[in-house]
């Protein structure tokens, strides 16, 4: 039987939050050893810093501009062909979590189609913990700064839940009884590490603040960064903290990455006591990143590409039967990529077409290479307010209320905008503002567009970005249409002098899909013997 396939798809997680990738203050002990079971990519990169793009772009391996996919509110149709409908055509019973950010939500058929079980919460007296926000007063520093600080504990005594306890609670309970007579896909979405910054106490304990990595400087207006940038760097008012404050943002924010990590443990667990462990692919990635501090800002923002937002944790951890050359391969890889390996390590073919390229040779070998560049886009068009997230109501309580204003200016600050990065260099291309170019040596908190040393190089980078655009700007469907309805067609017999009532005998059995019309004539001509 082909391999049982689990797509575990934490929300908002950089790439420098796993100790294995090199943050000794992360404590991710189970990523850590799915790395060392197959293979963990230190350049991986989502192709949008925010949600929905980028879940519908690496689940049907198109970037989010050839099908139009850049808001939170446009999600796949039922046209639209992606992992679970091409599983499901290869045999594979299909289970999802609530959370998935994929499918709209109106057409209840199509997730019918394509989700043979959701996983649903059983009804329980346990409750999720919300926490309760702390926020501070209206117009302080901490009034938009996403923190929450440590969760409260019930005084039950009972273990503090959340929704995404529930959803793997939910998922071990099916992968106990799945059914046994075919292989198994699951897609399992989960909240964390997304803000608001909050996280229980004794995930909080386990990381050490002596041991955090130095956040990157707050940006200067004389950096030459984007508007959106410097705009959230003001708005949100956390590069006013001290440093000691700041890493309390980052302490919260590796906490609510061990939760997820300690869920993936509990996957782990279920799958080998039901013994199938060995004979199920396991892929881990995140949508999209987090500033947490950066640069003086925190959360996300979709028109903006530092590493810290578009860098992510992308882990394969194949069945036994590959052999993976394991641990850290420094490819460069995209989301896109999901696709082509998920259908390699089932072993079956897709015939869409997609951009994907299966990770699996430099799985198999990191020496053979994968990527010369990876690319990342996001904004909107001047006037294309429905392109902004979700915000065409504001309402200024709002944590999002800041972004979402600066989203819905028309100077310019959403402007669209799309990245292409190298291991040694990242181009940014920005349709209303300066463009930005980075030696990624030098790291990105210093915009050298203008540096005539990098010319080169810049109008190299833009031809391949242009090259990108040709080759990825839209898809010819597999499948054909009809050309002509069964009208025209009696229409066109009548016209060889056949009595209508005649002509529609002539229809019967003529397929027209894909026919030209001069292939149509002679199929007529046939067909009368003139």
């Amino acid at each position: 039987m082909k391999p049982n396939i689990i797509i575990i798809n934490p929300d908002q997680m950089r790439a420098d939050s796993l100790h294995h990738l090199g943050n000794e203050a992360a404590y991710t002990p189970n990523l850590d050893e799915l790395s060392y079971e197959g293979v963990s990519f230190s350049n991986a990169f989502c192709q949008n810093p925010v949600c929905v793009p980028s879940r519908c772009s690496f689940m049907t391996g198109l970037y989010p501009h050839t099908m139009g996919h850049r808001t939170m509110s446009n999600l796949l149709k039922p046209y639209e062909e992606n992992l679970f409908s091409d599983m499901k055509k290869a045999g594979y019973y299909t289970m999802s979590t609530t959370r998935g950010d994929l499918m709209a939500g109106q057409y209840k058929k199509y997730h019918k189609d394509l989700i043979d079980k959701y996983l649903m919460f059983r009804m329980s007296s346990e409750r999720a913990c919300i926490p309760k926000a702390n926020r501070g007063e209206k117009g302080s520093d901490t009034y938009n700064s996403f923190f929450d600080g440590i969760t409260e504990e019930k005084k039950s005594g009972k273990a503090v839940k959340n929704t995404d306890d529930f959803s793997v609670d939910t998922a071990i309970r099916e992968i106990k009884h799945r059914p046994k007579n075919k292989p198994f896909f699951m897609f399992i979405g989960l909240n964390f590490p997304h803000p608001p910054y909050s996280i229980e106490k004794k995930y909080y304990d386990l990381i050490d603040p002596d041991k955090l990595q130095k956040r990157i400087p707050s940006i200067a207006d004389t950096d030459g960064k984007p508007k959106m940038e410097t705009g959230l760097r003001n708005a949100l008012g956390v590069y006013l903290w001290d440093e000691e404050r700041l890493k309390e943002i980052r302490r919260v924010y590796l906490a609510m990455c061990a939760k997820v990590d300690d869920q993936i443990g509990r996957i782990r667990e279920a799958l080998k006591k039901e013994g199938i462990y060995d004979e199920t692919a396991i892929v881990i990635l995140s949508d999209h990143g987090d500033y947490t501090g950066d640069y003086g800002i925190v959360e996300k923002c979709q028109n903006c590409f530092p590493d810290c937002l578009t860098n992510v944790p992308f882990i394969v951890k194949p069945a036994k039967n590959i052999k993976a050359d394991t641990g850290i391969n420094d490819n460069l890889v995209e989301l896109t990529d999901l696709c082509a390996t998920v259908y390699d390590l089932a072993e079956i073919k897709c015939t869409r077409q997609s951009f994907s390229r299966s990770t699996l040779p430099t799985i198999k070998d990191k020496n053979t290479p994968h990527r010369d560049y990876v690319f990342s886009e996001g904004g909107r068009l001047l006037g294309e307010k429905h392109c902004s997230e979700m915000n065409l109501f504001i309402n200024e309580n709002d944590r999002y209320a800041p972004r979402q204003l600066l989203q819905n200016k028309e100077d310019g600050t959403h402007t669209k905008a799309a990245m292409i990065r190298t291991k040694e260099y990242k181009y940014v291309l920005r349709l209303y503002e300066n463009d930005e170019f980075y030696e990624l040596v030098k790291g990105e908190s210093k915009n050298l567009i203008n540096e005539d040393e990098y010319e080169e190089k810049i109008s190299e980078l833009k031809e391949k970005m242009l090259l990108w655009y040709m080759k990825t700007s839209d898809i010819v469907p597999t499948s054909f249409d009809d050309r002509f309805t069964d009208e025209f067609l009696q229409n066109n017999i009548v016209s060889f002098g056949i009595p209508p009532v005649i002509a529609k005998t002539f229809t019967r059995g003529i397929s027209l899909t894909g026919k030209t019309a001069s292939q149509f004539i002679d199929i007529i001509r046939k067909k009368l013997n003139v």
